[in-house]
């Protein structure tokens, strides 16, 4: 029979109308504006409140649903005024160690949650907070690969009993090896090259002296590059998790850039703290007695001065991993684990050193303000960054060290938060940050507000012409229509958690007219076969079957351009095309599955001499 659904696709599509709305729903409750208070490295407790709670009442700010846990305080307030207000209070009364960040807690109810139905997450320019663009320096990368290098020829040299003459770095992929005759520079080179294979090794003689240039090759030097940009952003985005931000951008622009967008921060100077503490480790050799006082640097570890070689044999970059755990005698360690060519540095180096000393150093990135005077004479605040470096482990060499091993002698609270710090990476090359931006809560509000009035602005015209025009078949395609846009939200806020943004909401008011772009064709085709004298049902069943190749081909070349902005566009470009492409796919079920449900609903199975459709309709007459 002509234009009737089978029962069990009839529900089928009921059930995705009610998975649409169900998942769209928690869209409807709005997040409470909400503090979160953290130390740099101690637990917080219930006892941190009455100093909070004293902050507030003395600012006259009203807040409510507090909650503790052993990393965080969270606080949820009534406006985003009182936010403001009450994280200058808090400031105020607590230390520089407290972290306060904005942050806005959900209200979604718990069984919408239970069954994994949660918001969409909002973009930058939707719920505000803070970008920035950060730049690595690519120069300095490679060139801590070439001293690196440099370290470890120096200790093979010494390894094998090679005499030179002097090592050079003479530029940042270019060093130099001087030796007093060939057969030393002969045997060098075959040991050199064997260790490393990624540099192009070459001969030749200046002033008597026998040189082995040593040139990192441009495929290596790319390779460092990309390798740095990658090692960054997961550094970055490891770090941003400290914020508790839902949804950060972290993604690479071009070839040395890195893009960190915060939704829902408003300090920068918090958000440039946390990402630049960044630490990591250098593994040393103690200085030897006799030592030139240039070639060692001095350090206390336990109350007592250790000089430490300055001749770094590990670098933290090798360290792929570092978990907590307790040893045999249930004192805290941190095991690490090392990658290929770290664990066959640091087993060079300590089978060659057993009964020697092995220095750790934690080195870490921070940030403190200072007050300068500019030209005008004023007073102005700069955030600057300096290392400090710390001597956690003075420990002999027992055997020679595989790719796993521990780091002891540190206390329980040493041992928990260096792991973390660890694991979460260290910076491969430095980064500037050469652009930063703060957009309000207020006008991300604004944009989401006006965001909002234009989709339905657009979904009420069009609603109003289908109507209009198509009749019992345009309010079809306005039923489905509302049920394309709640399913782009459901598929947004579950399926696909995409983030919201600015053009995010163009993407969807485009739609809005796509949607119903492919019932016009549909509707128009029904009309046709009408005038060419085909019967109401048989006219139905036309129109759709012949204008779905038209419709498919027309989405799909559609889709593959907005796959192409995703694939190679960044920030607001993706947003656009990521909602765009979810559209297209649930506008073609909307379109062509959902509307012919209800025409089925309405005409299926029915004796019908006309359908209202709209327009004119002429049949045409054949003619002898």
């Amino acid at each position: 029979m002509l234009n009737k659904y089978p029962a069990w696709k009839n529900i089928l599509i009921l059930l995705v109308v009610i998975w649409g709305l169900l998942y769209s729903l928690p869209n409807l409750y709005p997040d409470d504006p909400a503090l979160q208070i953290s130390h740099e490295s101690l637990e917080l407790t219930a006892g941190d409140m009455p100093i909070i709670t004293t902050a507030l009442e003395a600012a006259q700010v009203d807040f409510f649903g507090e909650e503790v846990d052993s990393e965080s305080i969270h606080i949820r307030l009534n406006s985003l005024d009182d936010q403001l207000r009450a994280k200058t209070a808090i400031e105020d009364a607590l230390t520089d160690d407290y972290i306060v960040a904005l942050n806005l807690a959900p209200t979604t109810p718990g069984w919408m949650q239970a069954i994994g139905a949660g918001k969409m997450n909002l973009g930058l320019d939707l719920q505000g907070g803070v970008h920035f663009l950060m730049e690595v320096d690519m120069d300095a990368a490679i060139e801590r690969r070439m001293e690196d290098n440099l370290s470890n020829i120096r200790t093979i040299l010494r390894e094998q009993r090679i005499r030179s003459r002097g090592l050079n770095l003479v530029s940042n992929t270019h060093l130099e090896v001087r030796f007093a005759d060939t057969e030393d520079r002969s045997q060098a080179r075959s040991e050199l090259n064997s260790n490393f294979p990624e540099l192009q090794i070459q001969s030749r003689e200046a002033e008597g002296v026998f040189i082995l240039d040593l040139r990192m090759t441009p495929e290596t030097a790319l390779q460092i590059q990309r390798d740095t940009l990658q090692a960054n952003r997961t550094t970055l985005l490891n770090r941003v998790d400290a914020l508790g931000v839902a949804e950060p951008t972290v993604q690479q622009q071009g070839s040395d850039r890195i893009i960190v967008e915060l939704p829902g921060l408003q300090d920068p100077a918090q958000a440039i703290r946390i990402l630049q503490r960044i630490a990591t480790l250098e593994f040393h050799l103690e200085a030897e007695l006799g030592a030139p006082s240039l070639s060692y640097e001095t350090y206390t570890y336990e109350g007592v001065p250790v000089n430490v070689d300055n001749d770094v044999i590990l670098q933290g970059d090798r360290v792929s991993n570092a978990v907590y755990s307790l040893d045999q005698n249930s004192q805290p360690q941190v095991l690490l684990n090392l990658d290929a060519q770290g664990g066959n540095q640091i087993n060079r180096i300590t089978r060659d050193n057993v009964g020697r000393l092995m220095d750790v150093l934690l080195i870490e990135t921070k940030s403190r303000t200072v007050t300068s005077i500019n030209e005008a004479g004023e007073a102005v605040e700069e955030t600057e960054f300096y290392e400090e470096k710390e001597l956690i482990m003075h420990a002999v060499i027992r055997s020679a060290l595989g790719r796993q091993f521990s780091v002891t002698g540190l206390s329980p609270r040493e041992a928990s938060d260096l792991a973390p710090l660890i694991r979460s990476g260290s910076l491969a090359a430095p980064m500037t940050i050469v652009e930063q931006s703060v957009i309000g809560p207020s006008m991300g509000q604004e944009n989401k507000e006006a965001g909002i009035l234009g989709v339905q602005v657009a979904a009420a015209l069009v609603v109003l012409f289908m109507a209009a025009y198509y009749r019992v078949f345009g309010l079809a395609a306005n039923a489905a229509l509302i049920m394309n846009i709640l399913m782009i939200i459901a598929v947004m806020s579950s399926i696909i958690p995409a983030t919201l943004t600015l053009p995010g909401i163009v993407g969807i008011v485009l739609t809005v007219g796509m949607a119903v772009d492919a019932n016009v064709l549909i509707f128009t085709r029904i009309r046709e076969e009408l005038a060419n004298g085909f019967s109401p049902q048989k006219a139905i069943d036309a129109g759709y079957d012949r204008a779905f190749t038209t419709i498919l081909d027309a989405n799909l070349t559609t889709f593959l351009v907005a796959a192409v902005l995703y694939s190679i566009g960044t920030g607001p470009v993706r947003g656009f095309a990521i909602t765009l492409m979810i559209g297209i796919i649930t506008s073609m079920f909307t379109a062509i599955v959902g509307t012919r449900a209800i025409i089925n609903l309405v005409y299926g199975g029915k004796s019908v001499k006309t359908l209202s459709i709209g327009g004119s309709i002429k049949p045409v007459v054949a003619q002898a």
